[in-house]
């Protein structure tokens, strides 16, 4: 019908974009969507998170989990509440599905994020691997391929570990996966060995009474398991006597303050008894042969 004027069914932005434009302001479906966007974002994750938050704190704490599993199954519930507010927005602020966009989105970019997050998505698996398995925990002491120290944090990329000397690494959690990891304080008790060299001229029964004597007196060692001593090595200057005992619940301080008292306590009493601790001695042999000399050293004048 000529002349005929059709009627607006409706124009994107929503209610704010139609307040904007009675006030006059240009691009009012822009700023409308950009702002329906974020209000609807930021209500959706603040009210999502208070409540998923608190059902998933609530389960945690009924199936008494602890640090160790609490930190990643946080840090994937709020991964899922801001996806879903992302989720919400995009539909409210008119900008489709949010859905199909992520999909087109991603078909194009696949192959190069693909390449790009190679070493992320391991890690990620890697700590997963490290959360259901559980070879450690926060606060374990743990060592690997030459380091070691305590594990303060464990996230599904890194693991964080603050060495011996105050020094923080940040390990990929794929380094800890792929290589071989000890945990001396895994199974509450630990053994420890100390090998004490006596002469050849010295009475082994009474330096292994002594090793003994001192392994019992100390506070710090275990009764059960006992303390056992091994002659098993004769050596070029000195025999050895191996020391084995073990600690109850160790930790690093623990282990190096015991032995360190431990094997001191043993050398004063080898001192009071006078039994020596030798140091390995070298002769070295041989002689200078000269060849082809008479040209070279001439006879002194008279």
């Amino acid at each position: 019908m000529s002349g005929a004027v059709l009627p607006v069914v409706g124009q994107a932005g929503g209610p704010v974009a139609d307040l904007l434009r009675g006030a006059g302001i240009p691009f009012a479906a822009a700023i409308g969507s950009a702002v329906t966007f974020v209000v609807v974002f930021v209500v959706v994750y603040v009210v999502g998170k208070a409540v998923l938050g608190s059902v998933v704190d609530r389960v945690m704490e009924q199936r008494g989990m602890d640090a160790h599993a609490r930190k990643p199954l946080k840090k994937i519930t709020s991964i899922i509440v801001v996806f879903a507010a992302i989720a919400v927005a995009f539909g409210a602020a008119g900008f489709g599905s949010f859905l199909t966009a992520l999909a087109t989105i991603g078909a194009a970019a696949t192959l190069a994020i693909g390449f790009a997050m190679q070493d992320i998505i391991k890690n990620f698996v890697s700590g997963v691997f490290i959360f259901t398995d559980k070879p450690f925990r926060i606060d374990d002491w743990i060592e690997w391929d030459g380091n070691s120290g305590v594990v303060e944090d464990i996230s599904l990329r890194v693991t964080r570990v603050r060495t011996f000397d105050n020094e923080l690494l940040t390990v990929p959690n794929s380094d800890l996966t792929e290589n071989v990891v000890k945990n001396p304080v895994a199974k509450g008790q630990l053994r420890l060995k100390f090998v004490f060299g006596i002469g050849y001229d010295d009475d082994i029964d009474k330096a292994t009474e002594i090793i003994m004597e001192e392994a019992e007196n100390h506070e710090g060692i275990m009764d059960d398991p006992g303390p056992s001593v091994r002659l098993i090595e004769l050596g070029d200057s000195s025999v050895g006597l191996q020391s084995r005992i073990w600690i109850d619940d160790p930790s690093r301080a623990d282990f190096v303050k015991t032995r360190g008292e431990y094997v001191q306590a043993v050398k004063q009493r080898f001192d009071e008894e006078d039994i020596n601790i030798p140091y390995p001695n070298r002769t070295i042999g041989g002689g200078l042969e000269l060849e082809n000399v008479e040209g070279v050293v001439e006879p002194a004048d008279d």
